[in-house]
């Protein structure tokens, strides 16, 4: 056989070849990879997409052509967006010669916020916001006023046409342009979008959150005053309504996202600043050519520092969220550092051989609001999570030194001592942190004299590896139990006595003080706070096995509140787990063939449905049903084919969709302010069922 012989053979025999290639034009890319757009097809990417289409109507504000935004969430599963801005343009593009609407709904990447006329500073950015959203809609309707009419065009699947009837399931016939409807007033302008989401696409019950499009929408209008925000909610059995409008500014928002008692007033800093930026932009010809764009950036920031340990931080990027920080968040960090390191030094609070204070001391109790303006900002990816325009770490960082070194050189009336007060905050923090590591370091040396690096009472496992498990045991009674039911290959037990440390109410100091909590981030490796490393973590997963009583969900709750706190990342990276022990074991007389003698029921009311299922079946069963009072009830085999063996357990995972949903939550439940917490137990009283309390 010849070699070319050969090479035929096996190309053949791959079966590929350039016509197995396919290329996905248009819309088409996003049905096929939505996750690219929007980051997933859950819940999370429905709600993205309202985002995009609320950001358009934002983006009018920002220019200054919108006072009013209305979102209403309809009952039949669709959302609607609508502005008084200047009006989606339904004139005729030259190039395309389609009208601006159609071009911006089935195109992507066209737009009015590339050239820097129609929008100075806008959260879109790539085009493909209202295109994204068209593509992954079963129906969307567009209605624009402007020039004395009402002009309307429909979209199914991105592409163009009119429906017989309302709905997305209405007779569709392909057509493209727009059509007027009504005749209106000569300076009435606006854009309506109502969209229908293609359940092909998304998850099924895949929703928006109403507490969530509260969130955004008060935020948005924290963050551009005066801009009047209405919210409608119709999916429930009442419907909603909320009014948002804050004429504050970002001033009102840190106030109102601080939880705390204040140590000094909000302080605002604002300025500005120039960079040279070089993008391609197309020539005459059609030619992408590198070219030099002199921007503006302009910067507003918000913070006050309050009694509580918290550091609450919100970052935007023209309104837009940069939940993950980004250049601009640097840039602050770096001139707060700074600023209090030069306030300390001045006024003697830090002395000669004194080291300086860090990132964590300064933040302890701070609440901020950074927020930075510019055309054209540089994000990582569609989702708009992180700044990367280098130039705004520059910018931002000479504004806040600039403008927060003026406030302490020379200070507003009265607030003087406040200041003093926010200097001394921050030396007790930096106190505070160089005690726990000398006690930390007195440990470690104290460990290994001992020749022992973990506590005594850890069962350990033999593997390390991603597979790993470590069970934080309620008692010991349940650990003697555990020992057996677990497989040690990959299974490692903790004990705790009793109930942990609250570290919602406790220093930093207090917990690391506490045997408990100083065992479990000792025996899990991988440090705390802002210097956790998830990487270094010992174990694959976390899994907190408690009883299933009253005591055991308070325990579970201590334990949550210490990973939020101090080992969020496990959290996030969803590696935390609740094992979901029985309530109750029905033993059944006389089973039949191939059915298990003992039935598990893991809450009353399964418990119930399975012996209701049982009796219209004729089988009997062993009077009492046993209930559980506690994991030391069980015996090994029962331990470890109900919660430890991964054939047959139940894992609940702890999540945090939304940290800060999640950190509203344990403050009222685990915090130090009562009367909130007064207040939800006495609205949920009414709901408790006594006959479930153990007596």
């Amino acid at each position: 056989m010849t070699a070319a012989t050969a090479e035929a053979t096996t190309d053949d025999s791959h079966g590929y070849s350039a016509r197995h290639l396919s290329v996905l034009e248009g819309l088409e890319a996003v049905r096929k990879r939505p996750g690219m757009y929007i980051g997933s097809t859950d819940s999370r990417g429905l709600a993205h997409c309202l985002w995009e289409i609320v950001d358009n109507c934002v983006d009018e504000a920002l220019a200054g052509y919108c006072s009013h935004i209305n979102v209403v969430l309809h009952a039949d599963g669709s959302f609607e967006v609508g502005d008084n801005g200047r009006g989606i343009p339904v004139d005729i593009e030259p190039k395309t010669k389609l009208p601006g609407v159609e071009l911006v709904m089935t195109r992507l990447h066209a737009g009015g916020k590339f050239g820097g006329v129609s929008y100075t500073a806008s959260g879109g950015l790539h085009g493909v916001g209202a295109s994204v959203v068209n593509a992954l809609s079963a129906r969307l309707d567009v209605e624009i006023d402007r020039d004395g009419a009402t002009h309307a065009i429909s979209f199914r699947r991105g592409l163009p046409g009119e429906f017989a009837d309302d709905g997305p399931k209405a007779r569709f016939k392909k057509r493209s342009g727009v059509h007027q409807v009504r005749k209106v007033a000569r300076n009435t302008t606006g854009t309506r979008v109502r969209f229908w989401p293609d359940m092909q696409i998304f998850l099924k019950g895949a929703t928006v959150d109403q507490t969530l499009v509260l969130d955004r929408m008060r935020q948005t209008a924290f963050l551009i005053p005066g801009l009047t925000i209405d919210v409608r909610d119709e999916r429930g059995e009442e419907i909603v309504e909320e009014t948002f409008r804050f004429d504050g500014g970002i001033s009102e928002f840190c106030s109102y996202l601080a939880k705390d008692a204040p140590i000094v007033e909000v302080l605002r800093l604002q300025g500005r600043g120039h960079f040279t930026e070089t993008v391609p932009v197309l020539d005459d010809q059609g030619h992408l050519v590198p070219t030099d764009v002199e921007r503006d950036l302009e910067v507003d920031v918000a913070l006050r520092w309050g009694s509580g340990y918290d550091t609450i931080t919100k970052s935007f990027v023209n309104v837009i969220a940069t939940p993950k920080g980004g250049t601009h968040v640097r840039g602050f960090d770096r001139a707060l550092l700074r600023v209090l390191n030069d306030q300390l030094r001045a006024t003697k609070l830090l002395k000669n051989g004194d080291e300086d204070v860090i990132k964590d001391d300064v933040l302890e109790g701070l609440t901020a609001v950074i927020t930075v303006r510019l055309p054209e900002p540089q994000f990582e990816g569609q989702t708009k999570e992180v700044l990367g325009t280098s130039a705004a770490a520059r910018i931002v960082s000479q504004v806040v030194t600039r403008e927060l070194r003026a406030i302490f050189d020379n200070p507003p009336r009265g607030q003087k001592q406040p200041l003093r007060a926010v200097l001394e905050k921050v030396v007790g923090a930096a106190k505070t942190r160089i005690a726990a590591r000398t006690q930390r370091d007195n440990q470690r040396r104290k460990n290994a004299l001992e020749n022992s690096a973990l506590p005594a009472k850890l069962v350990d496992c033999r593997t390390a590896d991603d597979r790993s498990e470590l069970f934080i045991v309620e008692g010991d009674s349940a650990l003697g139990t555990a020992k057996l039911a677990r497989d040690s290959e990959f299974q490692a037990l903790l004990p705790i006595r009793g109930k942990i440390l609250n570290v919602q109410k406790a220093s930093v100091a207090d917990m690391l003080k506490n045997a408990e909590c100083a065992a479990i981030i000792q025996v899990i490796g991988a440090g705390s706070g802002r210097t956790f490393d998830l990487d270094s973590a010992r174990y694959g997963r976390i899994i907190l096995m408690a009883d299933a009583d009253v005591d055991g969900s308070h325990i579970r709750c201590l334990l949550l509140t210490l990973m939020y706190r101090y080992m969020r990342p496990m959290l996030e990276a969803g590696r935390v787990f609740a094992a979901v022990p029985p309530l109750h074991r029905i033993e059944l007389v006389k089973p039949r063939k191939g059915q298990d003698k003992y039935v598990y029921c893991y809450s009353d009311a399964e418990l119930r449905k399975k012996l209701v299922e049982f009796e219209r079946r004729n089988m009997r069963w062993k009077e009492p049903v046993q209930r559980y009072k506690g994991l030391g009830e069980m015996d090994a085999d029962q331990l470890a084919e109900t919660t430890m063996d991964p054939r047959h357990r139940i894992l609940r995972r702890i999540r945090i969709e939304d940290a800060e949903d999640a950190a509203k939550i344990f403050d009222l439940l685990m915090g130090s302010e009562v009367a909130p917490r007064r207040e939800f137990i006495t609205a949920g009283a009414a709901e408790l069922d006594i006959e479930r309390i153990d007596t």
